[in-house]
């Protein structure tokens, strides 16, 4: 037999397995608490998963059309309408996608070209690496200085150039739970009107937000509607991330692009899930309030146990994430032998945050997540209190 003499592609050669699922993995593995992947491990709403499953039982299994649903694409521009004013047109500006990573993914391949820049804020959410490699373009990384993960203007605008055609934006920010301030949104819309470019928001943490903070969607600035390319999902907000119902919401022209490309990808989400979503978003503010003040709780609870620990946290302002140091005691290890450790013993699957960066090979941080079970966070609490023993 004449062995292949290539097996993969260029543009996936140096793709490696996502960190995050690996810690998943190895904490399936070693029996570890998993505070690495951000999904929560308590049940969606109850009301949520009897419309699924009347969906089912009413037969509405087969394809719906292509860029969604006409009921979820009403439910969508409705929600926007009630939330930010905003007006969307949903027959010819959403379109709904297999979760947020296929609305980021068919965006990028509708609208890069291989040689186009595409500006990121580092550190970033693992995804958008291969996104870019995979249209071909080249990533400008823009550093976001902690503590408090701010921008430096200059660097900002020194990223953008002649060739820029896009800029990543995620706010509420995985992993540092940064939520952009409209000083900082203002300053991105002014380069992408002076460079022509495209911003593209992954807003998935929209309404989990904390102390104040306050979500802005930059499609609503001056002179951005046309060109902004808005990704959400469910999957956060009704905790609901194995549904896989996003969408991609754009002005006529780019949401053409888009619709293109996602039908050749996936051809549509599920169909039963997309009309139990269309429900989901006719709920009133006060779910989004109770939403809120429970990840609050949960955030509060994990960040004591973290800092009795020995951690030194940089508490989140949105999404449900923890970026801490790694305790002074393990300095000697990078932070991908302390994940590694972390699971093993004393049990505890967390992410090393060099994956979060290009070329960081130790950031000296780790990421956790909370959104997890009290018991969850309890049982982490324990296991993380042997750090310090023998």
């Amino acid at each position: 037999m004449t062995p292949l003499t290539r097996i993969g592609s260029e543009r996936t050669r140096d793709f490696t397995e996502s960190v995050i699922r690996e810690m998943t993995r190895l904490a399936v593995r070693h029996g570890a608490v998993n505070l690495a992947q951000g999904f929560p491990d308590f049940p969606a709403p109850d009301w949520l998963k009897e419309a699924a499953c009347e969906a089912v039982r009413a037969d509405v299994n087969q394809y719906s059309i292509t860029w969604g649903s006409k009921a979820l694409r009403d439910a969508i521009a409705a929600k926007y309408l009630a939330t930010y004013q905003l007006e969307v047109d949903p027959e010819r500006e959403v379109t709904v996608c297999c979760g947020a990573t296929e609305g980021m993914i068919a965006a990028l391949l509708g609208l890069a070209d291989p040689g186009d820049e595409v500006v990121v804020f580092e550190p970033f959410y693992e995804n958008y690496a291969p996104d870019t490699r995979l249209c071909g373009a080249t990533r400008k990384l823009v550093r976001l200085h902690a503590p408090d993960w701010s921008i430096d203007e200059q660097e900002l605008r020194r990223a953008f150039t002649a060739k820029t055609r896009a800029i990543i934006i995620n706010t509420p920010h995985n992993p540092t739970g940064k939520v952009f301030s409209r000083e900082e949104l203002s300053l991105i819309a002014e380069l992408c009107q002076e460079h022509d470019a495209l911003a593209l928001t992954d807003e998935i943490y929209e309404h989990i937000v904390y102390d104040g903070a306050q979500h802005i969607p930059i499609i609503t600035l001056p002179g951005m509607r046309e060109r902004t390319v808005l990704v959400n999902s469910m999957s956060k907000t009704f905790s609901v991330t194995g549904w896989r119902v996003g969408w991609v919401i754009a002005a006529p022209e780019i949401t053409n692009t888009i619709r293109k490309v996602h039908d050749f990808l996936t051809v549509g989400a599920a169909a039963p899930l997309q009309q139990a979503s269309a429900i989901a978003l006719t709920i009133g503010d006060s779910y989004y309030t109770h939403l809120a003040a429970d990840y609050l709780g949960r955030r509060d609870y994990l960040l004591n146990i973290l800092s009795e620990t020995g951690f030194l946290c940089y508490p989140p302002a949105g999404a449900y994430y923890v970026m801490a140091d790694i305790p002074h005691a393990a300095r000697t290890l990078n932070d991908r032998e302390f994940s590694q450790r972390l699971v093993l013993s004393p049990g505890v699957a967390v992410v090393p945050a060099s994956s979060f960066y290009e070329k960081e090979k130790n950031s000296g941080q780790v990421r956790f997540c909370f959104c997890k079970s009290y018991d969850t966070l309890r049982e982490s609490g324990t296991r993380l209190r042997q750090l310090d023993k023998p």
